[in-house]
């Protein structure tokens, strides 16, 4: 591998970089940050914002039958160009020389911020890319403090509807094409483009046609400056006043990795973070849009317990212990619990426990399945589906036992079911209203009210996704972290926690303390977990099992960087 590497010498340092690496990115590496706006790692390099101009020297060609003087280190002396190259497209190689604070390349720098702001409104105090706008920041770092433009500016569309969930403030672009290219190259819906010459060229939906794929908000994520802007977040709220939450998507078996931004309790938007063995830097718009059940008027804030006259709220000791009675008063062949496969691992291990306990063994969760998009959406609409396998010790397919679980409530063989995280009347459930009025006792765990919620004798109000923590296993089998963005709302209470107090009722037992712990226990009785802390999982996550499935998104970005199309 040294063979491959070429020496490099950055603003007077020398280094070594594989031979082939772009020039800005041998410059990230060695800790110097080129200013660039149309670059971005995941799309290919147009070149066209000129914005990464540096000053680079290669070795001068010396005449035929003369040798040139080498330096005590062993390297030729490096002879500069006369004008600037632009870091983005360029490779190095061998006794490369890049100057990225030298006069001429601070000169190119301010010459491009002064043309790309001659149009630009100065809007700054209404436009939702302040704060993490990289024009306003360069600007800043590298432009002059003034411009010389005393003419009108061309005016451009602005608040222009081009998609279902995404605005464009024309005026405000500089034309870096990322959004172009990432409808292109990525989503595969090549929408937009360029129209009109020069200073009038603008940013277009192609005709007939809109920005509504649903990786659409994506473009919001990459545009630099505040020209495409998010229909749901926008003029919501200041970002520096955002409080940002390292998460996981649980709107498929993918898991996205996430920053999820919160106010006061509230989640205002859900972006992707980095992480290239699950998402690279995408997601779908389905997934980050996935939040607002959170703050729903329908949550359930208070235990509930059902009499003549309709559900009635009670302390948490009443509702646990009258659910704790109601069961142990079954034999434990009339009953059955029904878990989800959207619960944490740390969930699904305290349903376990609750199901020895009782002797339970019609144990299941709701299958939900639909189109692998060929992306990043997985065929697998339940987040955790791979860890209830190997938590609750299900059948490969799970799922597999609600139609006979069906059969036994309508037969009279189940008298007793427990429903957690989950509405069994919903499709994939499949329970009808007039089913469940068939059992003799309903309890349920949930987080909003809903049909199951309505039969149900005992209702205890659990946690979102957003108000937890603890650990999934995605559908190619690694192991990630989720964590709590919001407090709990009323008396809510985390799944795993109502599940302790639930089998403490039943039992008596010392229960475990957080999250945590909960992990930790699971870890000695599930061998996949072994060795394992809630704590020592990576923010990127780590490989449990192997699935033998792959992210079709990641497969084509992998097979672009080998041809070269792109860093990665």
């Amino acid at each position: 591998m040294a063979d491959d590497l070429v020496n490099v010498q950055i603003d007077g340092t020398w280094h070594q970089f594989p031979k082939g690496t772009r020039m800005i990115e041998a410059c990230r590496q060695a800790g110097v940050e080129v200013p660039h706006y149309c670059y971005h790692p995941k799309l290919s390099s147009p070149g066209n914002c000129r914005m990464c101009l540096v000053e680079m020297g290669m070795p001068p060609r010396p005449k035929p039958g003369e040798e040139l003087a080498r330096d005590e280190d062993g390297r030729l002396p490096i002879q500069w160009m006369p004008r600037p190259v632009i870091a983005c497209a360029n490779t190095v190689s061998e006794n490369l020389g890049i100057r990225t604070e030298s006069a001429l390349t601070k000169s190119c720098r301010e010459g491009v911020m002064e043309l790309l702001l001659i149009n630009h409104p100065l809007d700054c105090p209404i436009c939702d890319q302040a704060g993490e706008c990289r024009l306003q920041e360069f600007s800043v770092e590298h432009g002059t403090g003034g411009s010389r433009f005393r003419e009108d500016k061309v005016k451009k569309p602005k608040n222009v509807d081009i998609g279902p969930r995404v605005r464009l403030d024309d005026e405000r672009c500089i034309m870096c094409s990322r959004c172009i290219r990432f409808t292109a190259e990525v989503a595969d819906d090549p929408v937009l483009g360029f129209t009109e010459r020069g200073s009038h060229t603008t940013l277009a939906v192609h005709p007939g046609r809109r920005l509504e794929n649903n990786y659409s908000l994506n473009t919001v994520d990459i545009c630099p400056v505040g020209a495409l802007t998010s229909t749901d977040f926008r003029f919501q709220m200041r970002v520096w006043f955002l409080k940002e939450t390292e998460s996981i998507c649980t709107g498929c078996g993918r898991g996205c990795n996430t920053e999820v931004s919160s106010r006061e309790g509230s989640i205002l938007r859900q972006t992707p973070r980095e992480n290239n063995e699950v998402n690279s830097t995408w997601m779908c718009d389905q997934g980050r849009l996935d939040f607002h059940y959170v703050n729903s008027e329908a949550r359930l804030t208070q235990p509930l317990l059902k009499g003549s006259e309709g559900h009635r709220a009670v302390s948490w000791e009443i509702a646990v212990k009258t659910l704790a009675d109601k069961l142990a008063g079954f034999e434990s062949s009339k009953i059955a619990i029904i878990a989800s496969a959207r619960l944490t691992n740390e969930d699904l291990y305290l349903v376990r426990r609750l199901a020895q306990q009782l002797g339970v063994k019609e144990l299941d969760v709701i299958a939900r399945f639909g189109e692998d998009d060929g992306y990043l959406v997985a065929a697998d609409r339940n987040p955790n589906s791979r860890g209830a396998v190997l938590v609750l010790g299900l059948d490969s397919d799970p799922g597999s036992r609600i139609s006979g679980i069906r059969r036994d409530i309508e037969s009279g063989k189940i008298a007793a079911l427990l429903a957690i995280g989950e509405d069994l009347t919903s499709p994939e459930g499949g329970f009808s209203p007039a089913l469940l009025s068939q059992l003799e006792f309903l309890g349920q765990i949930h987080h909003t009210a809903n049909a199951t919620a309505d039969a149900a004798v005992v209702v205890l109000p659990g946690a979102t996704s957003f108000e937890k923590s603890g650990s999934m296993v995605n559908v190619t089998g690694r192991l990630q972290r989720l964590a709590p963005v919001v407090p709990l709302p009323g008396e809510a209470r985390e799944d795993w926690l109502i599940l302790r107090d639930l089998l403490q009722a039943l039992d008596g037992g010392n229960g475990a303390g957080s999250s945590d712990e909960v992990f930790t226990l699971l870890a000695h009785e599930v061998s996949a977990f072994e060795g394992r802390t809630l704590a020592s999982i990576s923010p990127l996550g780590e490989v449990l099992i192997e699935t033998g499935e792959t992210v079709p998104l990641l497969e084509r970005e992998k097979g672009r960087i080998a041809k070269g199309e792109i860093v990665g």
